[in-house]
């Protein structure tokens, strides 16, 4: 069952249980669906892989040994996978040895139980885990909306890793517009932002002191950059979230569709209405006519609630103003 028809259904969490022991998945069965679990079952690895990938469930029971593809190597590959990296993993083993339960841990599991399985305590470290399984996600969502919002005016978002300097997470602006402005590809940083964010992050995260922006121009348009802050850090380095801004014609028209729900056409128009062209100027330089031109515009009275063209490009300047400061109108 995929994550949305159980959310539509209204169910509870959905747990895989992997194990190659008919009398262990029969236990740990009975005692999750009477908790009001919905419990999907896997005997053997490629199974469990297949299961996971397909049903996303919200957390895995994963019995350690097991002939074929051991859970040591299912929780490596569910690892891989951004698909289903998010999984939290607890390991079912008899195995008590410290490097065992290392390893476990080690390929990716975040709890391990000891087998034989008491359900009781199963239960208890399950919901511990999807406890924070759920924040995770509220998070993400959270930032989720967060960074498409941010696309959606125009700001596109990336977060470098130092001291190795690899982009490590990025939104989908962001990865177009590196690719045409700098020709590069995550995890790949391009050399003159590593470089510029070598240089101050020095200074940002001992005084406060935000640096100077970084412009990268190409032909009519310009990427800004600026330092935003410090999303992360351990022992081994620091992550740094940047804001990008593209300057051109066309970004400004873009913005400006999305923030005053004009069609294209129409905020192509308001558009070069702001830069002082007639409706004839504007016609030849979209290839239409001059009525064409002055039909687009009036549907922008309506949209905008004004009636003249002076209030239409007065109403464009302070959005254009609030979305691309930088432009030259």
């Amino acid at each position: 069952m995929s994550t949305l028809a159980r959310d539509i259904a209204g169910n509870s969490d959905l747990v895989l249980i992997v194990d190659d022991v008919p009398d262990n998945l029969a236990v740990l069965h009975d005692a999750l669906d009477e908790s009001g679990y919905t419990v999907l079952i896997a005997t053997n690895g490629e199974q469990a892989l297949q299961r996971a990938v397909q049903a996303k469930p919200d957390i895995v029971l994963l019995d350690a040994m097991m002939p074929g593809i051991d859970g040591f190597e299912v929780a490596r590959r569910l690892k891989a996978d951004a698909a289903t990296a998010h999984i939290p993993i607890v390991f079912m083993t008899g195995l008590t040895e410290t490097e065992h339960l290392v390893a476990a841990l080690e390929a990716g599991g975040v709890d391990y139980v000891t087998k034989p399985i008491k359900p009781k305590e199963v239960l208890a470290r399950m919901n511990v885990h999807l406890q924070g399984a759920r924040r995770a996600r509220q998070d993400a969502r959270q930032a989720g909306q967060a960074r498409n919002a941010l696309d959606a005016f125009g700001y596109a978002s990336i977060t470098v890793r130092l001291p190795e300097g690899r982009l490590i997470w990025q939104t989908a602006l962001a990865r177009d517009l590196l690719q045409r402005y700098c020709d590069t590809r995550a995890p790949e940083t391009p050399p003159a932002v590593l470089e510029w964010l070598r240089s101050h992050t020095p200074d940002a995260r001992e005084r406060g002191i935000e640096p100077p922006a970084l412009s990268i121009v190409q032909g009519a348009g310009s990427l800004t950059l600026r330092l935003h802050q410090q999303t992360g850090g351990d022992d081994d380095g620091d992550e740094w979230m940047i804001i990008m801004r593209e300057v051109s014609d066309t970004a400004v028209i873009e913005a400006m569709s999305l923030s005053l729900k004009l069609t294209a056409r129409e905020a192509e128009v308001l558009y070069w209405v702001v830069k002082g062209k007639t409706n004839k100027d504007i016609g030849e330089i979209l290839g239409s006519s001059p009525a064409t031109a002055k039909k687009h515009l009036e549907r922008v009275y309506v949209k905008l609630g004004v009636e003249t063209r002076t209030a239409a490009a007065g109403v464009a300047i302070k959005r254009i103003r609030e979305l691309q400061p930088q432009f030259e109108i």
